[in-house]
């Protein structure tokens, strides 16, 4: 159902809306978002949930004596040590954002309003939603962590310009760490992967040290892992000194939850004095490291 189809014209009065069903939501925001935002499609596992969620993970092995056991010898037993990671408390706040439109512009486009408006929606929401998980910010209780803000992730300091010889650090450390090297992409800002595809065989060479593949796709790669480019990583600034930062992580070992009632209202009175209507989206989502190793971040990285 199109978000025009919940009111009337204003030539014909307007009524108010009920909410769109999950099913409506589900098409014009949940599964867009999830193509849109840079954060969601890279590949974390996401789980629907009602409320808080507890996702059970692997600890240490407490008991270590295990060993080969003979033919009506006793079987030992281990104690697994259970931790658990705990997503979307009812402490978190929500994502909110109100688009206003007047009821001339749902009369007289000659555009699709509907699909205009879900795009501005969609993106005002991705654009939040990565600004936060790309970020070194949040506390997990009222906001969700951003990725450079995780506890227990393997760190490279550049210490000057990203080169390849850092990246090759990094991918060492999740090498070490026995990280699915398969699933691992960066994660950088535009400028600096820039810089490292201007990198030359030798200083007065016109030959570039990575020169694309004619016969790939248009994914960019480093070290065979896949390149994800975004403005949305955070610089530093200390005592106004920028660095830079980026990432090396298999997402698959990040958890996003997802309030399973995530609304959209057509709102139609509250503007009424305005002669306009609004979409209201209300959404909460939050994000955590499963295992905190497979993700690597690199800092200090200086430029010219």
């Amino acid at each position: 159902m199109a978000l025009s189809s919940q009111t009337t014209t204003a030539g014909a009065g307007s009524t108010a809306a009920a909410e769109l069903t999950a099913e409506q939501v589900q098409r014009i925001l949940v599964q867009p978002l999830q193509e849109r935002s840079v954060f969601l499609s890279a590949g974390p596992r996401i789980f629907d949930t009602a409320g808080p969620l507890r996702i059970p993970k692997n600890g240490d092995l407490i008991d270590s004596s295990l060993a080969f056991t003979g033919e009506n010898e006793e079987i030992p037993e281990a104690d697994i040590d259970f931790d658990e990671v705990t997503l979307l408390p009812s402490t978190l706040a929500s994502v909110k954002v109100i688009t206003r439109f007047s009821n001339e512009l749902a009369r007289q486009s000659v555009v699709s309003l509907d699909a205009a408006i879900r795009d501005r929606l969609v993106n005002s929401v991705a654009a939040k939603l990565d600004t936060q998980f790309l970020s070194a910010g949040g506390d997990g209780i009222e906001t969700p962590k951003g990725l450079f803000a995780y506890s227990g992730v393997q760190t490279v300091n550049a210490a000057g310009a990203l080169d390849l010889d850092v990246l090759l650090d990094a991918w060492g450390l999740a090498l070490a760490a026995g990280v699915n090297m398969s699933s691992l992409k960066w994660i950088m800002q535009p400028g600096d992967f820039v810089e490292l595809r201007k990198l030359k065989e030798a200083t007065g060479s016109s030959k570039y040290l990575l020169t694309p593949d004619p016969t790939a796709d248009g994914v960019f790669r480093l070290w065979g892992s896949q390149v994800i480019v975004s403005n949305r990583v955070p610089d530093v600034t200390v005592s106004e000194v920028t660095t830079g930062r980026a990432a090396l992580v298999d997402f698959s070992q990040i958890a996003v939850a997802r309030d399973l009632a995530p609304s959209v209202k057509v709102l139609t009175e509250r503007y009424a004095d305005f002669d306009q209507q609004a979409i209201r989206v209300v959404a909460r989502y939050d994000a955590a490291p499963l295992n905190p190793e497979a993700i690597v971040t690199i800092t200090g990285i200086t430029r010219s």
